[in-house]
């Protein structure tokens, strides 16, 4: 008999009480908790410099594992004390409630990058006394758990939830015992999981690394186009390929078009009745691909058709995400028709007499091209390129015999960094895969009559 079956039958021999969250969870608050939406207008201002008095954390600063310092905001003091709810200075739980519903993040102070944190908008901090946070933190990533969540999420435009009828939602409560003995089974899991996921990030550093000695060239002043007339950039072009191996172009001299898609709040309603085409944002371009899930918002035929008007998709052109997470890559393998982009997702459609789409999509993911791009970027709290002056970038042009070679060689360190059939990906999925098996299996209780 397992050391879990021993205190279950010693401690809830007759099943496990069901217990509301609001019940177990004496901490339910958000950002907005602070006061009405134009207070905290007032109170709070955002900041990008990082000698400011507190971080402000954010669902994707906790997604990327603080990865993404360039996109980090900040607050001033008089901020961070007046958001004192949401403080970040003891164990928690958080729950985005507007956009990723679903996702469940465990914070300490430890995991923190600043000494000072406060959670910003769009989700809820949740903290038990009585109940184990860890041990709240997998049953709220349970299927059990996450079927009922999906009962009270409005899908009407952005997704999102309220705290009240999350405090009405049913957890089971067993005692402590039998609770901390689920969080060493399932953290050892997890453990793995991570274990696997670092090696993986060691191991796309790596590629990284060989991708941008393969695609860096030498500077050549020499190399860079000086006519104006088409015909003869053409032919200049060639020349510098033959002499040098490569010329330097704008990126606008070898795209037909640079499009964009439209804003769902100027042209049309997301999510409504018969809607089944996938609106892409830059949370489903992953690692290459397009990648829409149940979470990806829908939209219907007239929609569909509007976007298509704008953004004129096909098979071959390249995605970068130009707002936001900026830098974001993929390419087109079949025409779409049954999905088309959000507003600051960008379209560029190659001429492929000059370039191939998957050596563009490599080159502007090289640490020189992000570089050129970085010094463009403008906004506040939502950063983004100007599509004019992602035109401008120059890029080195080989002949395309050379970039399909550059290609080959890159798209093979690609697969090994990222494909999830084959090496550490898939190692790791699977891993996801038994985590879930067993927290789905070691959170499923007899109800106590």
């Amino acid at each position: 008999m397992s050391k879990l079956q021993e205190l279950i039958n010693e401690y809830c021999p007759d099943g496990v009480e069901y217990r509301t969250v609001g019940e177990v969870c004496e901490k339910i608050t958000d950002y907005t908790a602070a006061g009405s939406f134009a207070d905290v207008a007032k109170n709070v201002k955002y900041s990008h410099d990082e000698n400011e008095y507190a971080q402000l954390i954010r669902t994707t600063d906790l997604k990327s594992n603080f990865s993404n310092v360039d996109t980090f905001v900040f607050v001033n003091e008089h901020a961070f004390n007046y958001l004192w709810r949401v403080n970040l200075d003891e164990e928690c739980l958080v729950l985005p409630n507007v956009g990723n519903c679903g996702e469940v993040y465990y914070v300490t102070p430890e995991i923190l990058v600043h000494k000072k944190n406060v959670l910003g908008p769009n989700a809820i901090l949740v903290k038990s006394s009585s109940v184990n946070n860890r041990y709240l933190y997998h049953v709220f990533s349970s299927r059990d758990f996450q079927f009922q969540l999906s009962k009270i999420i409005s899908t009407t435009g952005q997704t999102k939830y309220n705290k009240t009828n999350f405090k009405q939602l049913l957890i089971p409560t067993p005692p402590l015992a039998v609770q901390s003995e689920i969080v060493r089974i399932l953290d050892h899991f997890t453990l793995l999981t991570a274990e696997l996921t670092a090696e993986l990030t060691a191991r796309k550093k790596q590629y990284e690394y060989y991708r941008d000695l393969l695609l860096t060239y030498p500077k050549i002043d020499d190399a860079t186009l000086t006519t104006t007339n088409q015909s003869d950039r053409l032919s200049e072009i060639k020349y510098l390929q033959e002499k040098y191996g490569y010329a330097i172009v704008s990126l606008n001299e070898v795209i037909v078009s640079l499009n964009t898609g439209l804003n769902p709040r100027k042209f049309f309603r997301l999510n409504t009745d018969g809607a089944k085409n996938y609106y892409i944002t830059i949370r489903e371009i992953q690692d290459g691909n397009i990648v829409p899930s149940d979470a990806t918002d829908r939209i219907d035929d007239e929609a569909l058709q509007l976007c298509n008007n704008r953004s004129h998709l096909e098979k071959g052109d390249v995605l970068f995400s130009g707002t936001g997470t900026i830098g974001e890559t993929a390419v087109i393998k079949e025409t779409p028709v049954n999905w088309n982009i959000k507003e600051g997702v960008y379209t560029l459609k190659p001429n492929q007499d000059l370039i191939i789409p998957d050596y563009l999509r490599y080159i502007l993911m090289t640490s020189s091209i992000k570089m050129q791009y970085s010094k463009k970027i403008a906004g506040g709290t939502v950063k983004s390129i100007p599509m004019k002056d992602m035109k401008m970038l120059l890029i080195p042009l080989p002949t395309i015999s050379e970039q399909e070679r550059l290609v080959s060689l890159v798209s093979r360190f690609d697969m090994l960094a990222h494909s999830i059939s084959t090496g550490l990906p898939a190692e790791i999925e699977a891993r996801k895969k038994q985590y879930e098996y067993y927290r789905d299996k070691l959170l499923t209780f007899k109800a106590k009559a």
